[in-house]
């Protein structure tokens, strides 16, 4: 977790105030072209912008914040799973692809949907704007007549970090054909707000972009653009925009010299990846979306990980059994807490990780690593509401993604083969269950007390308890096993020993 002493999010809110000065609104902006699964690294960004929204708040100031679906970018390639058969629809906007999933929705609807409905509940709930919508309603015909205008001036920056420069005919929009829909078109003349384009398909026409929306700023000039038409003040970008000659580095020139208008305060953020695994990415098929985080995370804690790694900080996303000390660090900050321990950096993590303001009271929840036995065992009704949520995640978990060390049944029947020492061992146990009730940490060191009197090794003694009750030679907590299982049910099988 981070030790700077100021929190991160609350030292850009202090930058944006001071470079922007004292705004009525500030606005902060995020966005993404919905061109398949929004994956969980994608998440890092938008995450990121809300911390940022929250510190800009509690400053007092009032704050828009945006996300921004480009869903009027091309349909460039057929992602992995999807049928080979929409390559008819390559060159067409996001946002007229029909649906491979669902009937009667968009290709880019699908999944902007499912992005916003896992949004919702982490608490991250931005202004959408969708941009196949602005550019249909014409919303940016000025300032594409500006763009078109200083295409040359565009060409001059753009060129500065190209190998080879734009051709002299270069437009920095490209139409998309009213005919066909798709933007296999070549502009013949651009004069004031008419454009006149001819497309493969054979279809020709003279369009004012003021009533016609099929004019699309390139990427590289429509972001600025944006920049310009929002007033954004804040929005944070990936490595690859942040890369010398990258997107970034040639919009910021483009929005003050061709659009007039100040370079919002940008932060890079690094990628995110599944441990032991690849890079995310969706038209390559690995896209662990949202919401299969959020089927093995709490909502708090998946905040949790964004918000106590600065966002230039690469993190991996564990689904194996690091997930328990995830957790075990979450709890412990959470009591720290609520117990007035936690320093003023710990604190702000704390409150920032809360989907809402932080309860009034301590949520009383059962540890992941107790809830791996407990749900193993079938004991989640007898669990508190607050702890039968976090008993969902546990089962999931162990349905998925669990190593087979953690996973075990009772034993019914004693199969295991058993030595001297190892049955006299189990006979001692069945003898302390029967004349004692015992706490956990009074039956664990039962266990010591019973190794010492046989002169066995501890672990010979461990072995031998979990091969009894599961068949295997590792398990969970011997002593909290037990006592959930029940001593009667215990003294059962024990007996079985001979």
């Amino acid at each position: 977790m981070a030790k700077e002493k100021f929190f991160w999010a609350d030292q850009i809110a202090d930058r944006i105030i001071k470079e922007k000065g004292n705004k009525k609104e500030y606005v902060c902006a995020s966005g993404i072209t919905p061109s398949g699964t929004i994956h969980i690294g994608n998440f890092r960004e938008v995450i990121t912008t809300e911390l940022v929204v929250r510190a800009l708040q509690d400053k007092g100031k009032k704050v828009r914040f945006i996300y921004s679906w480009d869903d009027y970018d091309r349909f460039r390639k057929v992602p992995v799973g999807i049928d080979k058969k929409y390559e008819k629809y390559l060159g067409m906007p996001v946002s007229e692809v029909p649906s491979p999933f669902k009937k009667g929705e968009s290709y880019a609807e699908h999944f902007e949907k499912e992005f916003e409905n896992s949004l919702k509940k982490v608490g991250v709930k931005p202004e959408f704007i969708r941009q196949n919508v602005m550019f249909k309603k014409c919303k940016y015909a000025s300032l594409i007549k500006v763009a078109i205008e200083k295409r040359k001036e565009i060409m001059k920056i753009l060129n500065k970090h190209r190998k080879e420069p734009l051709k002299k005919d270069w437009m920095p929009v490209t139409v998309y054909c009213e005919k066909c829909g798709k933007d296999f078109t070549k502009i013949i003349s651009a004069k004031g707000y008419f454009i006149e384009y001819e497309c493969k398909c054979g279809f020709k026409d003279k369009i004012d972009y003021r009533k016609k929306g099929f004019v699309k700023v390139l990427w590289r000039v429509d972001w600025p653009m944006r920049w310009k038409y929002e007033k954004v003040d804040f929005e944070p970008g990936g490595a690859d925009h942040s890369a010398a000659g990258g997107s970034f580095e040639t919009g910021k020139e483009i929005v003050k010299k061709v659009f007039n208008y100040g370079v919002p305060l940008y932060y890079i953020y690094l990628w995110i990846r599944l441990k032991g695994g690849k890079d995310f990415s969706s038209s390559q098929g690995n896209a662990l979306n949202l919401d299969e985080v959020e089927e093995v995370y709490e909502p708090e804690v998946i905040r949790y990980l964004f918000v106590g790694t600065r966002p230039s900080k690469e993190f991996n996303i564990s689904f194996d059994n690091d997930i328990i000390k995830i957790y075990e660090d979450y709890d412990a900050l959470e009591k720290k807490y609520y117990g007035g321990e936690a320093n003023p950096q710990e604190k702000r993590i704390y409150e920032l990780s809360q989907v809402k303001k932080p309860a009034k009271k301590k949520p009383e929840k059962m540890g992941f690593r107790h809830l791996i036995t407990s749900v193993q065992l079938k004991k989640e009704k007898e669990l508190n509401k607050e702890s039968q949520v976090r008993a969902k995640k546990v089962a999931n978990w162990i349905e998925k993604y669990a190593g087979e060390d953690m996973k075990f049944e009772v034993k019914t029947k004693v199969s295991a083969r058993l030595e001297g020492r190892e049955k006299e061992a189990m006979k001692e146990l069945k003898k302390s269950l029967e004349n004692k009730d015992f706490s956990e940490e009074e039956l664990f060191n039962e266990f010591y007390r019973i190794c010492e009197k046989l002169g066995m090794k501890n672990k010979e003694f461990f072995d031998a308890a979990y091969k009894v009750l599961i068949g295997k030679s590792r398990g969970p907590r011997l002593a909290s096993l037990i006592l959930m299982i029940g001593k009667g049910k215990l003294i059962k099988l024990l007996g079985q020993v001979k």
